[in-house]
């Protein structure tokens, strides 16, 4: 049709001519196509496949499930069991002390990185023996009667606790030893993936089905499940790289502190652990809070919006996170996603100021929780590569700890600030709080850029 319009317009052109043009307009429109969209070319999209297909990517999707399955059944899910059983409320109360372990986990990870077990190698033989101590102890608490023998079933839900934070310690372990440096975004992103799923099933599926099967059952089906864990621990690759353990327990203890004090900017690092998600970790507080008593939206509309809606919006927040971190590198993400969860408490303060809103607080939820999964892929990325592989264990149940330090101590200063300020003022706030740890990060920018070259 180009040829028949040129030759009615160009009478005297040839057809090799018209064909030249032709071919060089098509040729330049390839070009320029390519030149604004790099990233879709086929043979960059089959360059993504053996990525994607990578042993060491297909394990953390399952073993991130097993890390986040035993979690509610010692904590909501128990909860809800002794409440329908009669349990005595003060008894309820005392029975959240069973997750202490999870706290404190950072006390026995040199044990995980001083010892070897003699299957599997150095961390999927832990986290085997873990997951077998799991399964049987969320089969004991099916048969034990919590109005009966409270006693008994606290000592099995403090096991359960203990042993699925000693599995954290070593899963945490095995996929910084795993992952290599431009895996650890995504397969961040598959790890809370599993995570999170698995925290729904433990959680409001097993309440849905206690309806319906009773509790008994419900806990073997969900030590069932777990078992389904121990497939992806055996079938799980290697760390390629092998590194002798702690040679005593003394050298286990006091070698991560040694090793992480004798880099220049350590100090400096912690100070950035502590920051970085602290904005976020503030708005977070009273977020259900401010949607039911400062908006005025029904428990009804935050259960589903909220968690429902926030869940999935976490997930693939992680998923793109880490996805993209593959393309713009450890600090370009941490800068970029910190950037945008600080902007996203703004959309709460928006939403603050419109009033009760679905589409405003779908946006801000969305937002938020988009924003929050990427900047976790990140961090955690980050958390890793501060990581030395002899240490591995204890170094990253410690920094975690300390990540976690922010959100303890901004919790209860929160409401006293919302009475004092007001709900559209408080989330600013958290914006502004945010802001120090961004600008920390920019002043360690080579440095974070030396740790994705492994300096």
């Amino acid at each position: 049709m180009l040829q028949a319009s040129c030759s009615v317009i160009m009478p005297d052109f040839s057809k090799d001519v018209i064909v030249y043009y032709y071919c060089l307009c098509k040729r330049k429109l390839q070009n320029h196509r390519q030149r604004f969209c790099p990233y879709m070319s086929i043979s960059r999209l089959r360059s993504l496949i053996p990525f994607l297909a990578s042993k060491r990517l297909a394990v953390m999707l399952p073993i991130g499930f097993a890390s986040g399955l035993p979690l509610a059944l010692t904590s909501g899910t128990l909860q809800a069991w002794l409440t329908v059983d009669g349990v005595d409320i003060r008894t309820i109360g005392l029975f959240s002390l069973v997750g202490i372990p999870y706290t404190l986990k950072f006390f026995w990870s040199p044990v995980m990185d001083r010892f070897c077990p003699p299957w599997l190698g150095r961390r999927r033989g832990w986290i085997l023996l873990t997951q077998g101590i799991l399964v049987l102890g969320i089969f004991a608490m099916a048969f034990t009667a919590p109005a009966g023998a409270p006693f008994l079933m606290a000592c099995l839900a403090l096991m359960v606790a203990f042993s699925s934070a000693s599995q954290d310690i070593v899963i945490d372990a095995y996929r910084t030893d795993l992952l290599e440096e431009k895996e650890r975004g995504f397969g961040v992103g598959l790890s809370v993936t599993g995570y999170r799923i698995a925290m729904l099933v433990s959680g409001a599926l097993a309440l849905i089905l206690s309806d319906r099967i009773g509790w008994q059952n419900t806990y073997i089906l969900m030590a069932g499940i777990m078992a389904l864990g121990i497939l992806g621990t055996v079938t799980g690759p290697e760390p390629r790289l092998s590194l002798s353990p702690p040679g005593s327990m003394a050298e286990a203890i006091s070698g991560p502190f040694k090793e992480f004090f004798s880099r220049p900017a350590a100090i400096s690092i912690l100070a950035l652990i502590v920051l970085y998600k602290l904005g976020d970790a503030f708005a977070g507080t009273l977020t259900t809070a401010f949607l039911i008593r400062g908006v005025g939206f029904s428990p009804t509309d935050v259960g589903t919006i909220n968690k429902g809606f926030g869940l999935v919006a976490t997930i693939g927040g992680a998923l793109l996170g880490g996805g993209l971190m593959a393309k713009i590198g450890l600090f370009g993400a941490l800068m970029f996603f910190g950037i945008l969860q600080a902007v996203s408490n703004l959309s709460f303060m928006v939403l603050a100021w419109i009033g009760k809103s679905y589409i405003a607080m779908i946006a801000a939820v969305g937002f938020e929780n988009l924003s929050g999964g990427m900047g976790t892929a990140a961090f955690v990325a980050f958390l890793m590569a501060l990581c030395n592989h002899r240490f591995t264990a204890t170094q990253y149940a410690l920094l975690s700890a300390l990540a976690s330090l922010g959100r303890i101590f901004v919790g209860p200063p929160s409401g006293f600030l919302v009475n004092w300020v007001g709900w559209p003022q408080f989330f600013f706030i958290t914006t502004l709080v945010a802001l120090p740890g961004l600008i920390l990060l920019w002043w360690m920018k080579q440095h974070v850029e030396g740790l994705e070259k492994g300096l």
